[in-house]
């Protein structure tokens, strides 16, 4: 599969995140509330899961006492 292949699919399962996330806040049934928030937990892992084939390397900032220092100007 190639990158825009799989940022096309990670478009695909935000878009539907987002819309499940509006459907929620209307009034369903349970039986559809239900239904909806099972379809919302596989779009996020279905998400999670092709994030991590897509990017490999997670980034992580620097603990605080590793960031560089900036530098303020000194006022006269």
């Amino acid at each position: 599969m190639t990158l825009e292949e799989k940022l096309a699919r990670l478009r695909t399962h935000r878009n539907n995140i987002h819309r499940y996330h509006r459907l929620l806040k209307t009034r369903l049934s349970d039986l559809e509330r239900e239904y909806i928030e099972s379809r919302l937990s596989e779009q996020r892992a279905a998400l999670v899961s092709l994030a991590r084939t897509t990017f490999p390397i997670p980034f992580q900032p620097p603990p605080p006492e590793q960031q560089p220092q900036t530098c303020k100007p000194e006022v006269a």
